[in-house]
């Protein structure tokens, strides 16, 4: 088995890092905390021209996808750069919208993996809220065996990071499929927001390290940079092997999810909804057995994304606890990426479920 990133896919990454870090993305999330999200959907659009988007989404809808692995890669990077939005949401739709086929199916996909549709959900599971609800263009929700486009946003709800505000979605809406294939496609679009939101906290994680190291080499007290202090380096090398240790797990759950796409049958998804063919999201079966990879993933990423705001707080004194600070952003997105699609908790169970 090849544990290493083709050449392919870590020019894939350098080139999303060279864009994102082109594109100024504090003042794009400052923009977006402030509810002006022009800024943000303009980066949305160069990152569907880069492909990122269309990795979730079957070839039959123009996509490219599904693509694991490749989707780990960009969403490291889109975390290391705290892009604003529901990234790991619109993916998800993306394999839920496949195995539910239809109607539904050719309307939204197209527009995912072009960027021109944002898209937010909610999963029986996962709790109530449909993250950047008033930025999408549809929300969708699961309930049972029935998929519907809700009527509206709802009320926003306090959020730890302002730049990723949380709805509960209106109730009602129009039911736009049911049957067995939603509850299959919806157990996918779970793990593909949790392997999503993994790769995203691992990305944040890496970028929140990375400014502490710098910052404690610029540092001094009494006469020396604060980073020479043996017990600051015992906190950065502890931070860096979290880290380190989550990477392999992030992509080994890339491999088994890829593995399930690829098994013979798996094409076919888990069925559409009122007969139709499924066109991709992989089987209600798949899904399962990938699962406690995609947990073991989330939880070590979450975890470690986690320590390394904690440490980036620390190291940086009273001026992280300052929104003028760039750094503050990557701050305040640790912990939600850590628990949302799944706690802690709730993944470790997994894990040991098998």
């Amino acid at each position: 088995m090849r544990f290493l990133l083709t050449d392919e896919q870590r020019e894939f990454g350098r080139s999303l890092d060279a864009l994102l870090t082109a594109a100024d993305t504090p003042a794009v999330l400052r923009a977006w905390a402030a509810g002006d999200h022009g800024p943000g959907r303009a980066l949305w659009g160069r990152l569907a021209d880069a492909g990122v988007f269309a990795l979730a989404v079957p070839e039959a809808y123009g996509g490219v996808g599904p693509l694991p692995v490749e989707a780990a890669v960009a969403c490291v990077e889109l975390g290391r750069h705290a892009v604003p939005g529901p990234v790991a949401e619109t993916l998800a739709a993306g394999v839920l919208l496949a195995g539910a086929g239809g109607p539904v199916a050719e309307e939204w996909l197209p527009g995912i993996a072009s960027g021109a549709a944002v898209v937010s959900l909610t999963l029986e599971g996962y709790g109530p809220y449909a993250p950047d609800a008033d930025a999408a263009d549809a929300v969708f929700t699961v309930t049972g065996d029935e998929l519907r486009l809700a009527p509206g946003p709802g009320e926003p709800s306090a959020s730890a990071d302002p730049a990723r505000r949380l709805f509960c979605p209106e109730p009602g809406g129009v039911p736009v499929a049911k049957g067995p294939a939603i509850r299959a496609a919806a157990r996918a679009a779970g793990d593909t927001a949790a392997f999503a939101t993994a790769a995203l906290a691992l990305g944040c994680g890496e970028e929140l390290l990375r400014a502490t190291v710098a910052y404690v080499k610029q540092r001094t007290q009494f006469g020396v940079p604060v980073g020479s202090f043996q017990a600051v380096k015992h906190r950065l090398a502890d931070t860096l092997l979290g880290l380190e240790f989550a990477r392999p797990l992030l992509y080994g759950a890339a491999v088994e999810l890829a593995s399930e796409v690829s098994r013979p049958g798996a094409g076919a998804g888990a069925g559409s909804a009122e007969g139709s063919p499924g066109a991709g999201a992989g089987s209600a079966e798949g899904s399962s057995g990938a699962g406690a990879a995609v947990a073991a993933a989330k939880v070590a990423a979450g975890e470690a994304g986690y320590a390394a705001a904690r440490t980036a707080l620390q190291l940086h004194g009273a001026i992280g606890y300052t929104e003028e600070l760039d750094l503050a952003w990557w701050l305040r997105r640790a912990r939600p990426l850590r628990d949302v699609w799944g706690t802690p908790s709730a993944c470790r169970a997994r894990v040991l479920a098998g």
